[in-house]
């Protein structure tokens, strides 16, 4: 007896990468492309009528985000499981996505045998993350205090990212330069990086400085 095809919902706001995806779908066998939708709140009524098994969501759209709707069909649609398919991956997305209910977490550049697989397993209710997603939560559960920075580093922090200068930032917080650098080696330790650079980029993919 052949089994029914996997139902998908495709979430993106880039119509090229909607009809793109519904093309590679809709062309191999074992799935059906139901709907599709160019924000999160489209996307949850959607869901809502159609009932896909896997909706394919990304994360960063205008008229509505993919974390709030994710949100909104773990709760409304439980059945429903989510694989975000993004270009994005910080911190500061995939968490939020995974906590708000995704099953799992894609990068855009997957090839499309992986894309396949994901899919299957999502709709099966396994948990699937690409690779580098999955380093980076070990590493984030792993050493979770190497993200926790002092109110006061992070002061520095903000004024690094602007640029400004160790002798400059001491006397902007009324401390001395050698203060400025000591916290700086803190917070080098800390996010496990080397210069100033670094340790900007860093806490923004972290989310630290917002």
């Amino acid at each position: 007896m052949t089994e029914p095809p996997i139902t998908l919902l495709i979430v993106d706001d880039h119509p090229v990468v909607r009809h793109g995806l519904h093309g590679i779908f809709a062309s191999a066998a074992g799935f059906e492309v139901l709907g599709e939708a160019a924000d999160g709140v489209t996307a949850v009524a959607l869901a809502a009528r159609l009932d896909p098994d896997v909706v394919l969501m990304d994360l960063r759209m205008p008229g509505g985000g993919g974390v709030e709707a994710i949100r909104d069909l773990s709760r409304r649609n439980p059945r429903c499981k989510v694989l975000v398919l993004t270009t994005y991956d910080t911190d500061s997305d995939t968490i939020p996505a995974i906590e708000a209910g995704a099953t799992g977490y894609l990068l855009k550049d997957a090839p499309r045998d992986e894309l396949f697989t994901a899919v299957r397993a999502a709709a099966a209710g396994r948990t699937v993350l690409s690779p580098a997603i999955a380093a980076r939560l070990v590493s984030r559960v792993r050493s979770p205090a190497t993200t926790t920075l002092t109110a006061r580093e992070r002061e520095i922090l903000r004024l690094v990212a602007k640029g400004t200068p160790n002798r400059e930032v001491a006397a902007i917080l009324f401390i001395s330069e050698a203060t400025v650098k000591s916290h700086l080696t803190h917070i080098y330790a800390k996010l496990n990086v080397n210069d100033r650079a670094a340790a900007v980029a860093t806490a923004y993919d972290r989310g630290i400085l917002g």
